[in-house]
């Protein structure tokens, strides 16, 4: 059995209600929903939250709310990674047999379908446990510059000072969109960023973290520059 997990808890800080604020007419959480829909993989799709009114906006969305997350997991010091591993739990407590899970954040509107498949299939022809989405970073990070206390200049990498751009590694960080692993990693606390993952890569110009509202009008623009007709 393989199930979609978009952890949505009601308490966010940054962007208050975060979660199901409308992003181009539609709640946020929508779109991962969606997305997570049309992939045909998953027996369920469930949204993990502490909260009513996310419960049921996700299930008007299409999602399904079968608990409401404890409170001991439903903090600002909670990981994803258990939250993901209480949902696992939970179904094989009733009887499923949950092979694969899937992590998808809930404020993720960029995200499509087809590398949420990649990852999936990725992972079922591997020995890997994870598999996640990345993207490049847009500038070489060997060429990184900092500010000393006084104001100054300085590099991070003086042995690259002069080394050519193209001619630097390159380098990749999370996307924030979506997780994919095995449910005895989830459930065994394995870590993510390790040899035991692989990266699905997505284009620069489908990832935009949203902490603030600037991010949130940043990825409006993106959104609707991506989908004009």
């Amino acid at each position: 059995m393989k199930i979609a997990i978009i952890p949505a808890r009601g308490g966010s800080k940054r962007i208050p209600r975060k979660n199901i604020r409308l992003f181009c007419g539609k709640p946020i959480m929508a779109y991962s929903i969606s997305a997570a829909h049309d992939t045909g993989l998953f027996d369920q799709i469930v949204v993990s939250t502490d909260d009513e009114e996310i419960a049921s906006i996700a299930r008007a969305s299409g999602a399904t709310t079968p608990f409401l997350r404890p409170r001991e997991i439903a903090d600002d010091f909670t990981g994803t990674n258990a939250v993901v591993r209480h949902a696992i739990a939970w179904f094989n407590g009733r009887g499923s047999n949950i092979t694969y899970a899937c992590c998808i954040y809930a404020t993720a509107p960029l995200i499509q379908s087809r590398f949420i498949r990649e990852g999936y299939e990725i992972l079922a022809r591997s020995d890997a446990d994870f598999a996640f989405s990345m993207t490049s970073y847009p500038f070489p990070i060997q060429r990184a510059l900092r500010l000393t206390p006084d104001g100054r200049v300085d590099v991070f990498y003086p042995e690259h000072r002069m080394t050519r751009s193209q001619d630097l590694e390159a380098s990749y960080h999370d996307a924030g969109q979506f997780y994919w692993g095995t449910a005895s990693a989830f459930l065994g606390d394995v870590p993510l960023f390790s040899p035991r993952s692989v990266g699905v890569i997505l284009p620069r110009l489908l990832v935009q973290d949203i902490d603030t509202l600037e991010d949130w009008e940043q990825a409006e623009f993106m959104y609707q520059a991506i989908h004009r007709d």
